[in-house]
């Protein structure tokens, strides 16, 4: 069963990672370039952060399942979440107030990736 959970943290991780990225840049890449407008960022460099994020998040989604360095992918996603949370309260702080929740939401997603440093810990004994 613990294998079971750990596949499905895996997976859900996974298309978390890959389907903010493909939203991000192929449906709504103006919310990204209209937050980054707010904190002055425009032009060139606002492309880098919003098509530069998206291929980052679309990596960390591939390789969370490939099994390969489980640890460090899931340190990695937790280090990417917390500057995005800091970029973003610096940009905009009502986001933790935000109906959807944009930034509350990354409380329980560090602690899934918590979970799957801890279960594949477990799994290596």
């Amino acid at each position: 069963m613990e294998r079971l959970t750990n596949k499905l943290a895996l997976y859900s991780l996974s298309f978390l990672w890959i389907s903010t990225a493909m939203i991000a840049v192929f449906i709504s890449p103006e919310i990204g370039f209209s937050i980054l407008e707010k904190a002055n960022i425009n032009g060139s460099l606002a492309n880098v952060f919003v098509y530069g994020g998206s291929l980052l998040d679309v990596s960390l989604g591939i390789w969370i399942v490939s099994n390969k360095a489980i640890k460090l992918c899931c340190w990695l996603q937790a280090i990417t979440i917390v500057i995005y949370t800091i970029l973003l309260t610096l940009i905009d702080a009502s986001f933790w107030l935000h109906p959807f929740g944009p930034l509350t939401k990354n409380l329980p997603i560090l602690a899934l990736i918590m979970v799957v440093i801890m279960q594949t810990n477990e799994m290596k004994k």
